[in-house]
């Protein structure tokens, strides 16, 4: 398993890097073949005077699955980087606990994965704090750019994808049509898909 660590804002000291790889350290034995874990820490001064860390983790697995789970914490960037490691024990949890195929297996944990992977201890329930949830960036309209890994892949996989992420839209390469598509949850329940034409 690979981690990498970045931050922004954040200066990664020896002692914040053997602290976040402690907490990740028994992630391969809750879920094998994990390739790759970034971590991304950013500290960030808000309009209230107000320091405000973020920790994001994403997990990609050997079969294209990706994990993801963001907490954002006032002050310490440690309280940030526990809440995202337990949000992330329960994507896992949800990953292991799909056993319905329908032909998209790489998006659902295999029984050799569960038959050697050990139990996720009790997280218990952990509380968000939206206090300053709504807050927008000062400065540019665009607030943040990511660059986005596009996998060939079917709608249905598209559809596993973006539940597992627990987002409500996902882009992704349509491996049927070779264009990219943007696949959104409606409030129906089900789900819509945006694909781009040209006038």
């Amino acid at each position: 398993m690979d981690v990498r660590i970045e931050g922004s804002n954040v200066r990664i000291s020896d002692e914040l890097e053997q602290y976040t790889l402690r907490k990740l350290d028994r992630l391969d034995r809750y879920l094998p073949r994990i390739q790759i874990v970034e971590v991304d820490l950013s500290h960030e001064h808000t309009r209230r005077g107000s320091d405000r860390v973020n920790a994001q983790i994403t997990l990609r697995h050997e079969r294209g699955a990706i994990l993801r789970a963001e907490e954002k914490a006032k002050g310490e960037i440690r309280i940030a980087i526990d809440g995202a490691v337990d949000k992330l024990y329960r994507q896992i949890q949800r990953f292991k606990g799909k056993r319905i195929r329908r032909g998209r297996d790489r998006y659902i944990a295999s029984v050799e994965e569960l038959s050697v992977a050990e139990d996720i201890p009790d997280v218990g329930d952990f509380q968000f704090d939206f206090a300053d949830a709504g807050e927008e960036q000062a400065g540019l309209p665009i607030a943040r750019r990511k660059d986005v890994e596009l996998n060939p892949m079917s709608e249905l996989e598209a559809i596993e994808q973006m539940e597992l992420l627990d987002h409500d839209f996902f882009m992704f390469y349509n491996a049927d049509t070779q264009i990219i598509n943007v696949l959104y949850r409606r409030r129906k329940g089900d789900y819509g898909l945006l694909v781009p034409s040209t006038p």
